[in-house]
């Protein structure tokens, strides 16, 4: 007699190797390719939310104070803007009176190019021609960098513009939208895994963006410093752009030594103060990429140092500066997702930086409160 068809545990489908690894490279070639088509209606959300997670405890303060909940929100995206907008004043203040000295670093650019002809037609006979061609192609090479740049900063100026109005909206309907995810993931009302790796993500996102902002701070600090004793003229401007700065991985701490060293060379005789700013700024690189970065920052996010290069990367290729900033938070809500996944799991032990379960220790009261919770005999404690 054939068995009964059991509807109430269906199977599930198992597939070879060789037909699941070209599934999930399609998927993943689809997603990056929609992020890439879509970047300039996705990152602004995406920022939005990471700004919305960190001004979430004002706004739940100003709840607490029984301010009105729509009152408390506005008031929160107002602080919001009035912060980011008092540091673009303080550097668009310095910047004008930067430009004052235009004609000097005119001056001084023509100086520094002729002793450089020279050197190189004595030491070396370069031609004039030959010198020339070099100027223009790095005339043009740095135009399309510089333009680059423009429509980087112009792109995220109109979406600076947009993210206040998300931040107001993420708050205005959060009830909603948690609602959605938890009935989406889970198909109840009400499921304490999805809301867990909720409550997770919003805390490892807020403990990231804390540190980012120490470990910008602690920066500043050590640029300023280090340009006042060196004698940079404005070194206040240049040593808070170079923690902005910093926060571009690769591309912005270049340029944040390059400008102080390009003040010291314009401002001082000689090449011993713009020596001496490449010193320091390479002691400070070391110093925020050794201790800080890894104390402050990446054990926030308990990311691997591999994978968080190589999600930089791929950021960069989909978004740009965007991308990459935005690749950090991405692969740690990512893990936290791994991590509660059963056949997801293997990839979240990737993605982390934890010590691998066989090294790992447990302590034996925890030993005790695992068996207990399977229903197996609680192990012996070895007594030495």
């Amino acid at each position: 007699m054939p068995e009964p068809y059991d509807t109430q545990t269906p199977r599930e489908l198992q597939f070879p190797l060789y037909v699941k690894a070209p599934l999930i490279l399609l998927g993943l070639a689809l997603l990056v390719f929609t992020l890439h088509i879509a970047s300039d209606i996705i990152f602004p959300l995406f920022f939005a939310a990471i700004f919305a997670i960190m001004l979430h405890p004002v706004e739940q303060w100003l709840i607490r104070k029984r301010v009105p909940p729509l009152l408390a929100i506005l008031l929160t995206v107002v602080l919001g803007v009035a912060a980011v907008l008092g540091v673009v004043y303080f550097i668009s203040m310095e910047a004008a009176q930067l430009s004052d000295q235009m004609p000097m670093f005119k001056k001084k650019f023509a100086q520094t190019a002729a002793q450089v002809h020279e050197w190189l037609q004595s030491r070396f006979g370069v031609s004039d021609q030959k010198l020339q061609g070099w100027m223009s192609e790095a005339g043009t090479k740095a135009q399309g960098l510089l333009g680059g740049t423009l429509s980087t900063v112009s792109g995220i100026l109109v979406s600076f513009t947009l993210i206040p109005v998300y931040i107001f909206l993420l708050f205005l309907y959060q009830k909603r939208l948690v609602d959605f995810l938890v009935q989406a993931f889970s198909g109840h009302r009400r499921d304490t895994g999805v809301s867990e790796v909720l409550r997770e993500s919003k805390t490892a996102i807020q403990s990231y963006m804390v540190g980012l902002l120490i470990e910008g701070g602690i920066v500043a600090a050590l640029n300023v410093t280090v340009l006042f004793i060196i004698g940079v003229p404005y070194a206040l401007l240049l040593g808070v752009m170079g923690a902005l700065l910093n926060f571009i991985p690769y591309i912005g701490g270049l340029i944040a030594i390059a400008l102080p060293m390009l003040m010291a060379f314009v401002a001082q005789d000689g090449y011993g103060h713009a020596l001496a700013v490449l010193g320091a700024y390479m002691l400070i690189q070391f110093i925020d990429n050794h201790y800080l970065i890894p104390r402050i920052v990446a054990s926030k996010i308990q990311v691997n140092a591999l994978v968080a290069i190589v999600g930089v990367l791929v950021g960069n290729a989909i978004g740009g500066v965007a991308g990459m900033f935005l690749a950090l938070p991405v692969i740690a809500i990512l893990k936290i997702v791994f991590d509660r996944i059963e056949p997801l799991k293997p990839w979240g032990m990737v993605l982390g930086d934890e010590e691998t379960p066989r090294g790992r220790k447990i302590n034996p009261a925890k030993k005790e409160v695992r068996a207990a919770e399977k229903g197996e005999a609680v192990p012996e404690t070895d007594p030495a």
